[in-house]
């Protein structure tokens, strides 16, 4: 029998600085999440979020002096952030690219190598895993590119199944990382698994049955149910999250059943979509441990994530944007469990 976990969110993977054209910020999609999770679930008493970074930084570079600024601001401990003697903190160029009208149309990013982040040691993130025993547990792939942060990621993701956490995978599938090795290794050690529409296309290419790679992600979200079940049932999933951008959200259970849906957002205003997944994923897992109905905290996910596109960057620079959301996860915070 587990014991009983605690109401907390243990992530791993890549810290690093986003380097646009007119400045520098911190990013990484795990850090990303961390740092939503450490406003939206902010207990207003000065006391640590119920979130955990595992990652690794440089020692006295300007990049780790930013991420250690933006862990304080949003209330997160740094004890499981590892400081890398010889490895300079992680950089990804961004570039940002324009359709003909001039607005925006998504970026495209270069990935330094190597990174701290490529060296993240497995004995202190199992000592972090074992001092928090959270809910969830969240890791992607991106960090799994080197050997050794790899093999940590896959040892923390086989403690977390021993522990009894839901295992978290945002398959945030990047140049370099995007092999169906890498993708069936990490999916191996999932419950929960959050994809995009291209994620889920090369998905079904990659392990599909005959005909699935042809199904169009964006289309009826009913018609994907037989794939995605073939697809759970191969890698033993509980829940397959699908983000579709304009197309909105589905989500479906073990059986391939589709459990909840909604459309795409009008947004008022665009200024970019980075950070916009990770945005989602805080925002689900902040209201699935406040208690949230899946359906409801699916819902609260994408108005998150649309509301994200109308700020510069992946976090917002005005802490009064966390408010809203942060009242919509309070009443809930006394009830029952969340589907």
């Amino acid at each position: 029998m587990h014991k009983e976990l605690n109401s907390a969110i243990l992530l791993v993977g890549e810290a690093l600085v986003d380097e646009f054209h007119e400045r520098q910020i911190a990013g990484g999609a795990p850090f990303n999440v961390a740092r939503s999770l450490g406003a939206l679930l902010a207990d207003g008493g000065g006391g640590s979020a119920p979130a955990c970074l595992v990652s690794r930084i440089g020692h006295d570079d300007a990049g780790g002096a930013l991420i250690r600024a933006s862990l304080q601001r949003f209330g997160l401990a740094t004890k499981a952030v590892q400081i890398d003697p010889t490895h300079a903190t992680g950089r990804v160029t961004v570039s940002e690219q324009f359709a003909a009208d001039g607005s925006p149309a998504g970026h495209s990013f270069h990935i330094h190598t190597p990174a701290a982040w490529d060296f993240i040691a497995a004995e202190p993130a199992l000592a972090a895993l074992e001092a928090l025993r959270p809910r969830f547990f969240y890791f992607g792939t991106l960090a799994q590119r080197g050997a050794v942060s790899g093999a940590s990621i896959q040892a923390l993701a086989e403690r977390a199944r021993s522990l009894g956490c839901t295992r978290y995978l945002d398959l945030n599938l990047r140049a370099g990382t995007d092999t169906p090795e890498l993708a069936a290794a990490s999916l191996a050690q999932a419950d929960w698994l959050k994809v995009n529409d291209e994620e889920l296309g090369l998905l079904l290419r990659w392990f599909g049955r005959a005909g699935d790679a042809a199904l169009n992600p964006l289309g009826e979200a009913e018609a994907l149910s037989p794939a995605v079940a073939a697809l759970m049932q191969r890698f033993g999933l509980q829940r397959l999250i699908l983000t579709r951008g304009s197309a909105g959200y589905a989500a479906f259970g073990a059986d391939g059943g589709l459990l909840a849906q909604g459309p795409g957002l009008s947004l008022p205003r665009m200024i970019d979509t980075v950070g916009a997944g990770d945005a989602f994923s805080a925002m689900l897992l902040a209201a699935q441990l406040s208690g949230q109905a899946l359906a409801h905290s699916l819902a609260l996910a994408n108005g998150y994530a649309a509301a994200l596109c109308g700020e510069r960057g992946p976090m917002p620079e005005d802490d009064a944007f966390f408010l809203p959301w942060r009242q919509v996860l309070k009443p809930a915070m006394t009830q029952g469990e969340a589907a």
